[in-house]
């Protein structure tokens, strides 16, 4: 019936109904990854859980790069990892809209990104809406700030503790809040 997976239509933003033909493929991907998330969630040293961490993402972590277990997500196959990114405890990350975090990014505790939606309508609600998210190099996410769908975090920005980001934020500024507004530029 489709000529791409239910995985290539996601990434290309396509809306994604509970009763596509395809959908059960996602619950399948979820479930084989969870074991992954559990041994990540296991790891006993930093080298260890890069390690898992790579299989997880199915990408080999620059060394430089460190995520503090636990770590949350529901696939994590449409997560890409820079060189040089820290990720604090707890995180969560939905990607099955896909996720990017760019080179020298720091990512406070308990932030949560998610790539994925549903319309507000009751006939559609259940309907999936993918949209990608992207961190840019250098950007700082303060602890336990939500990113939003579809959003773009700029070069060098920063995302305050506790903000939830609505809209894209713009290179080298700070934002703040429920939801984020601009507080002030950043000297590059």
């Amino acid at each position: 019936m489709y000529s791409r997976t239910i995985f290539e239509r996601l990434r290309q933003g396509e809306h994604i109904p509970m009763n596509d033909p395809q959908h059960a493929e996602i619950l399948q991907a979820v479930q084989q990854r969870m074991k992954y998330v559990a041994e990540l969630n296991a790891s006993s040293s930093i080298e260890e859980s890069r390690e898992r961490l790579g299989k997880l993402l199915d990408q080999r972590i620059d060394e430089s790069t460190t995520v503090f277990i636990p770590f949350y997500t529901n696939l994590g196959q449409f997560i890409r990892l820079g060189k040089n990114v820290f990720i604090n405890h707890a995180c969560s990350f939905l990607d099955l809209g896909g996720i990017t975090i760019e080179d020298d990014v720091m990512i406070g505790p308990y932030v949560k990104i998610t790539s994925e939606n549903h319309p507000v309508e009751i006939a559609s609600r259940k309907t999936l809406i993918p949209a990608a998210v992207t961190i840019r190099r250098n950007a700082w996410i303060g602890a336990g700030a939500t990113i939003l769908p579809g959003i773009t975090v700029g070069e060098n920005a920063v995302v305050a503790a506790g903000s939830v980001v609505t809209r894209d934020v713009p290179a080298n500024t700070v934002v703040g809040g429920i939801p984020a507004r601009f507080i002030k530029n950043i000297e590059p």
